[in-house]
């Protein structure tokens, strides 16, 4: 008896099965013909939205024009339309072939996967797969610093790795800055999310990390800003109102092709300017414009003090 058909139905005949096979494809090309019907009219109903979102756009464009307002930007269309429209001629469930990735070269662990093999199986080799992972972990380092007495009498101790900092390692810091200052997570995440790894830190901990000896990050900056003032064929300046400390501001933009700096302060002057120009140098050069410039500000300010009233 076949188990299949253990519901107590009879088999049925080839003669049955040939009639049922030719019903089920029949069946089938009618459902392909409704598809292809389906996929037309959907067709039909994408060029319609697209009619009407232009004449809808004319029709915004003719009010701003009526209104004197500013006109449209001249935005290109990014092609995601085109991709889905394409996308929608595939077959479901084809996958996407990617080419080849460039870290495949720098494989950092491998392990080997056993199979449970009956007896008198043949070993055809191993199926490759490669798994990219994250692995972050807390540790506590023990650093245990050598103590040697010179003839002398003087001490010498182990010097610390560079990078430590009130007993803070120099990845856990570059880790709270790269988040802070650049994903913008606030000092209360960031503390939860170190304690939830498993490291024991408090909010005064990391904010002295974001906070202390930040001087290579400061000449780093001056650097980038000497560097791009001496070497771009060109630069670009802007400021905007800024809101720091519960104070109005102004932050500064200055950069080119190559680089961009800001600096934020609370004055919007002339002089402001050029400081921020000279990239943290203190040198002034006093030549025949400066001085003719001097003396235009106190003429104009003579003037200006002789006025009555």
């Amino acid at each position: 008896m076949n188990p299949l058909l253990d519901d107590g139905s009879e088999p049925l005949s080839p003669d049955a099965l040939r009639r049922l096979a030719v019903d089920l494809s029949q069946r089938f090309g009618a459902l392909e013909a409704q598809v292809a019907d389906l996929r037309g009219e959907l067709e039909k109903s994408e060029l319609a939205r697209a009619a009407l979102q232009a004449e809808n756009q004319v029709l915004r464009d003719e009010i701003a024009r009526l209104k004197n307002l500013p006109p449209r930007p001249p935005f290109k269309p990014s092609g995601m339309e085109k991709a889905t429209n394409r996308d929608l001629g595939k077959a479901a469930g084809t996958a996407r072939r990617r080419g080849p990735k460039r870290d495949t070269d720098r494989v950092t662990r491998e392990e080997v996967l056993r199979a449970e093999a009956p007896a008198g199986s043949r070993f055809k080799g191993y199926e490759t797969l490669l798994v990219r992972e994250l692995v972050m972990s807390a540790e506590l380092v023990r650093y245990r610093r050598e103590r040697w007495l010179t003839p002398e009498g003087n001490t010498i101790i182990a010097p610390l790795p560079a990078g430590l900092i009130g007993g803070f390692g120099a990845n856990l810091r570059r880790f709270c800055l790269v988040l802070h200052a650049q994903g913008q997570v606030t000092t209360e995440r960031l503390t939860s999310i170190l304690n939830g790894i498993g490291m024991e830190i408090s909010k005064r901990q990391v904010v002295r990390i974001l906070t202390s000896r930040l001087e290579d990050f400061v000449a780093e900056d001056r650097a980038v800003l000497r560097t791009g003032l001496a070497t771009a064929p060109f630069i670009s300046v802007d400021d905007t109102g800024a809101r720091h400390a519960r104070r109005d501001g102004i932050t500064t933009q200055i950069g080119g092709a190559r680089f961009t700096v800001f600096r934020t302060g609370r004055s919007k002057s002339r002089l402001n300017f050029l400081s921020l120009l000279q990239a943290g140098g203190e040198d002034y050069v006093i030549n025949d414009a400066a001085i003719e410039y001097m003396r235009r500000r106190k003429e104009r300010w003579l003037r200006k003090s002789e006025q009555p009233g």
